[in-house]
Protein backbone atom coordinates (compact mmCIF):
# COMPACT_ATOMS: atom_id res chain seq x y z
CA UNK A 1 0.00 0.00 0.00
CA UNK A 2 1.85 2.97 -1.10
CA UNK A 3 -0.88 6.13 -0.04
CA UNK A 4 -4.41 5.62 1.38
CA UNK A 5 -6.77 8.12 3.03
CA UNK A 6 -10.53 6.57 4.79
CA UNK A 7 -12.87 9.39 3.74
CA UNK A 8 -16.63 9.15 5.90
CA UNK A 9 -18.04 7.08 2.73
CA UNK A 10 -14.91 5.78 0.84
CA UNK A 11 -11.44 5.09 0.96
CA UNK A 12 -9.14 5.82 -1.59
CA UNK A 13 -6.21 3.08 -1.72
CA UNK A 14 -3.09 3.37 -4.10
CA UNK A 15 -1.71 -0.15 -4.22
CA UNK A 16 1.11 -2.04 -6.58
CA UNK A 17 0.24 -5.71 -6.91
CA UNK A 18 2.50 -8.30 -6.36
CA UNK A 19 2.44 -11.69 -8.29
CA UNK A 20 0.73 -13.74 -5.07
CA UNK A 21 -2.42 -11.69 -5.55
CA UNK A 22 -5.29 -10.41 -7.61
CA UNK A 23 -6.38 -7.15 -7.66
CA UNK A 24 -9.69 -8.38 -6.54
CA UNK A 25 -8.04 -10.78 -3.79
CA UNK A 26 -6.63 -7.75 -2.21
CA UNK A 27 -9.49 -5.34 -2.05
CA UNK A 28 -11.68 -8.07 -0.39
CA UNK A 29 -9.27 -9.07 2.35
CA UNK A 30 -8.84 -5.23 2.86
CA UNK A 31 -12.39 -5.13 2.83
CA UNK A 32 -12.78 -8.26 5.09
CA UNK A 33 -9.78 -7.20 7.93
CA UNK A 34 -10.62 -3.60 7.96
CA UNK A 35 -14.80 -4.09 8.21
CA UNK A 36 -14.09 -6.65 10.89
CA UNK A 37 -11.75 -4.33 13.28
CA UNK A 38 -14.85 -1.13 12.70
CA UNK A 39 -17.40 -3.76 13.62
CA UNK A 40 -15.54 -4.78 16.48
CA UNK A 41 -14.23 -1.18 17.94
CA UNK A 42 -18.02 0.05 17.26
CA UNK A 43 -19.89 -2.58 19.19
CA UNK A 44 -21.84 -3.85 15.78
CA UNK A 45 -21.67 -6.48 13.03
CA UNK A 46 -22.92 -6.03 9.12
CA UNK A 47 -21.49 -4.96 5.95
CA UNK A 48 -19.57 -1.83 6.12
CA UNK A 49 -18.13 -1.85 2.39
CA UNK A 50 -20.11 -1.80 -0.60
CA UNK A 51 -19.34 -4.74 -2.62
CA UNK A 52 -18.34 -2.94 -5.88
CA UNK A 53 -15.12 -0.94 -5.98
CA UNK A 54 -13.75 1.39 -8.86
CA UNK A 55 -10.33 0.80 -9.81
CA UNK A 56 -7.63 3.08 -12.04
CA UNK A 57 -4.42 0.97 -13.11
CA UNK A 58 -1.40 3.24 -13.95
CA UNK A 59 1.12 2.41 -16.44
CA UNK A 60 4.25 4.89 -15.67
CA UNK A 61 6.01 5.06 -12.30
CA UNK A 62 6.08 8.85 -12.98
CA UNK A 63 1.75 9.20 -11.94
CA UNK A 64 2.79 7.57 -8.63
CA UNK A 65 3.57 10.58 -7.24
CA UNK A 66 0.61 12.49 -9.24
CA UNK A 67 -2.00 9.80 -7.81
CA UNK A 68 -0.78 10.12 -3.85
CA UNK A 69 -1.14 13.83 -3.88
CA UNK A 70 -4.51 13.60 -5.85
CA UNK A 71 -5.57 10.87 -2.38
CA UNK A 72 -4.05 12.71 0.01
CA UNK A 73 -5.69 15.97 -0.84
CA UNK A 74 -9.22 14.26 -0.43
CA UNK A 75 -9.75 15.41 2.84
CA UNK A 76 -8.88 18.97 2.17
CA UNK A 77 -11.08 19.28 -1.20
CA UNK A 78 -13.92 17.46 0.78
CA UNK A 79 -13.58 20.29 3.43
CA UNK A 80 -12.85 17.93 6.31
CA UNK A 81 -9.61 18.81 7.38
CA UNK A 82 -10.74 20.82 10.10
CA UNK A 83 -12.35 18.54 11.61
CA UNK A 84 -10.14 15.33 10.72
CA UNK A 85 -7.34 16.31 10.74
CA UNK A 86 -4.49 14.30 8.62
CA UNK A 87 -0.68 12.96 7.89
CA UNK A 88 0.55 13.64 4.52
CA UNK A 89 3.82 11.89 3.69
CA UNK A 90 5.11 12.15 0.46
CA UNK A 91 6.35 9.15 -1.71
Amino acid sequence: MLAWVLMPDHAHWLIQLGEAHTLQSLVHALKTFSARNANLALGRSGPVWARAFHDRALRCDDDLATVAQYIFANPQRAGLTQRYPYRHTTL
